[in-house]
């Protein structure tokens, strides 16, 4: 299923509002929006990062709010959305910059692969993965 579609049927007003989600999850981890962000990622959520560490919930918001990381751009382009009854996975590419520690990681595009759970009504997102894209 792609972002553009021309017929609103149940199916893709539900690949659109998890578009909707992963948006705004966004927003809020560029804004350092903890509130926001805690209800968007599952309790048992697990990012793997560009190199490759498990980072849970509880650290990954934990470095975002403490200032550790600090998403400076984070721009994605159309998301595309794969449904499974109470689960889904996006895709999409985006550009992203970073400050980690003390290194800023200049402007680079990335994958981003996300795996979704309907939880209590709403989505929240229990699996990503970023991938740098190399020689583009």
């Amino acid at each position: 299923m792609t972002a553009q579609h021309t017929n609103p049927t149940p199916q893709n007003l539900e690949a659109d509002r998890i578009r909707d989600t992963e948006r705004r999850r966004i927003r809020a981890l560029v804004d350092g929006d903890m509130d926001v962000a805690r209800q968007l990622h599952a309790p048992d959520f697990q990012l793997i990062t560009p190199i490759g560490d498990a980072l849970s919930r509880d650290v990954y918001l934990g470095a975002i709010a403490t200032g550790y990381l600090k998403y400076l751009v984070w721009e994605p382009e159309a998301i595309e959305v794969r449904l499974y009854g109470n689960a889904a996975a996006i895709r999409y590419q985006a550009q992203l910059e970073v400050i980690f520690g003390e290194h800023k990681v200049p402007i680079c595009r990335y994958w981003h692969t996300d795996t979704y759970e309907l939880h209590e009504g709403g989505w929240q997102v229990v699996w990503s993965q970023a991938t740098a894209i190399k020689g583009q």
